[in-house]
């Protein structure tokens, strides 16, 4: 794979670790794209999920889903529809880690993940930047948090999703498991502000 044209920012983490605040966050500071990785695969599940698409066939569909940066950060739409209100109800929630483990689906979004890199510096997060996506960035980091505050803080956004379970898909899936990336600055978010994790991050660009 080439060396991107772009400086990329990886930020990796488990669940409700905080990984997309503080990186929506730290992209605003810094001027640069926000990209929410998990947003395309929950944007895959949807999809599946709206159309009856079993998970293993929902790869041949994703060409229908455009990705695109809009005012600084991703933007899905299918045709004129923008799914994001849709992107972490709970049968999105429930689809989302099985359609994630399908390796032509993890294929199809990251080639298109890469090509983010072209339009500009990125701060990308997810659960196989540094390690798959953009294995050769120096900038990597991967957000942790116990499994009380992770709990916590999905109970507070209202979601229902079962933790432990998609840690263990993700953690166990063949293709692109959820690990620290070599080389990662690891940081416990889980006594930590989302300003206090930023300007950990900072410190160390």
């Amino acid at each position: 794979m080439s060396t991107p044209h772009h400086r990329v920012i990886a930020i990796d983490g488990p669940a409700a670790s905080g990984k997309s605040s503080v990186a929506r966050v730290l992209a605003r500071q810094l001027g640069e794209i926000y990209i929410n990785t998990g947003a395309m695969y929950r944007a895959a599940a949807w999809l599946s999920v709206r159309e009856q698409i079993p998970p293993q066939a929902v790869a041949a569909a994703l060409p229908r889903l455009r990705f695109f940066v809009q005012e600084g950060e991703l933007a899905i739409r299918l045709g004129e529809e923008d799914p994001a209100a849709h992107l972490n109800g709970p049968e999105v929630n429930a689809a989302v880690s099985a359609v994630a483990a399908v390796p032509e689906v993890r294929a199809h979004l990251v080639a298109r993940q890469r090509e983010f890199a072209g339009e500009g510096n990125l701060v990308m997060e997810g659960r196989d930047i540094g390690s798959v996506v953009f294995p050769e960035t120096p900038h990597k980091f991967y957000i942790d948090a116990s499994p009380e505050v992770r709990a916590r803080r999905r109970a507070a956004q209202g979601l229902t999703d079962d933790l432990v379970r998609r840690d263990r898909i993700d953690r166990s899936r063949a293709a692109s498991p959820l690990t620290i990336p070599a080389g990662a600055v690891v940081i416990d978010s889980s006594d930590l502000s989302i300003e206090g994790v930023v300007s950990a991050i900072r410190s160390h660009l």
